[in-house]
C-alpha cells in the first residue's frame, strides 16, 4: 500500500508505531521498521542524549530500515538532557525521521531541514497543525481523544479531528487515538490520513516486554478502563485507571498544586512500577482501543493481521457499491 507519507519516508506499509515513553526501546523500534512500518523511539526514555545515541546505534545493528525518534517538549516533570541535546545527536546520527511533539520545533526547523531529515510533528487539533505546517513541517500527526498519552483539552474525538484536516491541511497527516486494527485504518484512510499511528496495539506486543501482571490487566481491559487525568495542569493524559491515576484525580478535585501532585505523576514512579510488575502503580498511557485488543503478538503479525483485515474491509464497502 503506496500513500504520500509512506513514499515520502521509504516504508511499505503506512503503519507507524506510537512513541511511548519507557517502552518505545530498539528492539520495538527495529521490529515495526522490519515489517514493513515505521518504528519509533522516545528520546525522553533516556536520562543522557549519549543514552539516546547508543539506542540508534543498537537499532541500526537490527535492520536498515527507515525510523523515527521522538522528542517530546512537553512538561514530564523530570529530570532530562535538554532537547537541544537529542536533536544534535539524531543529526549526528542521521536518524531518517524525528517525531516533535509540545511546542511547536520553530528553533530547531533550519538545522532538521538542512540534515535532509524528515520531520513530522504530532499534534491534538487541527489548528495546531495549520500551524506547524506554516512552520515548514513535512507531516503531521493528529490525535483525538481516545489516543493514549496527552490527546489535548479539546476532547474531540480522531474521526472528526481528521475529516476537518482533509478539509484544510495540504501536507500529508497521520491519524492516530483509537486505532488498533485494519477496519479502524481503513476509516481513517478513507477519510484523508496518510497513514496510522497504533501506539496501545504494539503496548501488547512480544517485542515490548511487558511484566506478566501487566499484561494480565491489560489484556483484561475494556474500553471504559481508561481515564483523563492532568487536566487541572493543562497537560491532559489519558492514563490506564488504575489506583494512581484515580488517586491524581481525587487530588486534582481537590485543588492540589503541582508540588502536591508530583509524587503521583512522576514518570520515574511509573518506570518503578513496571519494574517492579505492579500495574496499580505509576500513571501507564493507554488508549480506549486496549478494549479491543486480546492477545500479545509480535510485531511482524500485528502488522500482517492489519494489512489482512485492511484488505478485507476494502472488498466489504466494494462489495455494498457492487451490490447497487
Amino acid at each position: 500500500m503506496k500513500t504520500k507519507f509512506s513514499e515520502a519516508v521509504g516504508i511499505s506499509v503506512p503503519i507507524v508505531q506510537g512513541a511511548m515513553q519507557w517502552y518505545s526501546r530498539a528492539e520495538l523500534c527495529a521490529a515495526v521498521s522490519k515489517a514493513g512500518g515505521l518504528g519509533i523511539m522516545t528520546a525522553k526514555t533516556f536520562e543522557s542524549a549519549e543514552d539516546l545515541r547508543a539506542e540508534i546505534i543498537a537499532v541500526r545493528k537490527q535492520t536498515d530500515k527507515p525510523f523515527a525518534v521522538n522528542i517530546s517538549m512537553l512538561p514530564e516533570h523530570a529530570a532530562e538532557a535538554p532537547p537541544d541535546d537529542y536533536f544534535k545527536v539524531c543529526i549526528e546520527e542521521q536518524v531518517p525521521v524525528i517525531e516533535t511533539a509540545g511546542r511547536k520545533p520553530d528553533q530547531f526547523i533550519d538545522m532538521i531541514k538542512k540534515a535532509g531529515i524528515f520531520l513530522m510533528h504530532k499534534v491534538p487539533a487541527v489548528r495546531y497543525a495549520l500551524s506547524a505546517q506554516k512552520i515548514g513541517v513535512d507531516a503531521v500527526t493528529l490525535v483525538g481523544t481516545e489516543c493514549g498519552g496527552h490527546p489535548g483539552m479539546d476532547g474531540v474525538s480522531t474521526l472528526v479531528t481528521i475529516n476537518k484536516a482533509r478539509r484544510e491541511l495540504s501536507i500529508p497527516f497521520l491519524a492516530g487515538g483509537g486505532i488498533s486494527d485494519g477496519n479502524a485504518m481503513v476509516a481513517a484512510l478513507a477519510l484523508g490520513a496518510s497513514g496510522v499511528v497504533m501506539g496501545t496495539r504494539f503496548l501488547l506486543s512480544q517485542e515490548l516486554h511487558l511484566p506478566e501482571a501487566f499484561k494480565a490487566r491489560l489484556l483484561a481491559a475494556q474500553e471504559t478502563d481508561t481515564m483523563l487525568v492532568l487536566n487541572s495542569l493543562r497537560n491532559t493524559m489519558r492514563s490506564f485507571a488504575n489506583k494512581t491515576a484515580m488517586q491524581c484525580r481525587e487530588l486534582e478535585d481537590g485543588g492540589a498544586s503541582l508540588e502536591e501532585l508530583l509524587p503521583v505523576i512522576s514518570g520515574r514512579r511509573g518506570l518503578q512500577a513496571m519494574q517492579d510488575d505492579n500495574p496499580d502503580d505509576g500513571l501507564l498511557a493507554l488508549g480506549q482501543c486496549v478494549g479491543t485488543i486480546d492477545e500479545v503478538l509480535p510485531v511482524s503479525e500485528i502488522i500482517a493481521r492489519t494489512m489482512d483485515e485492511a484488505k478485507d474491509a476494502l472488498s466489504r464497502l466494494n462489495a455494498m457499491w457492487e451490490a447497487e
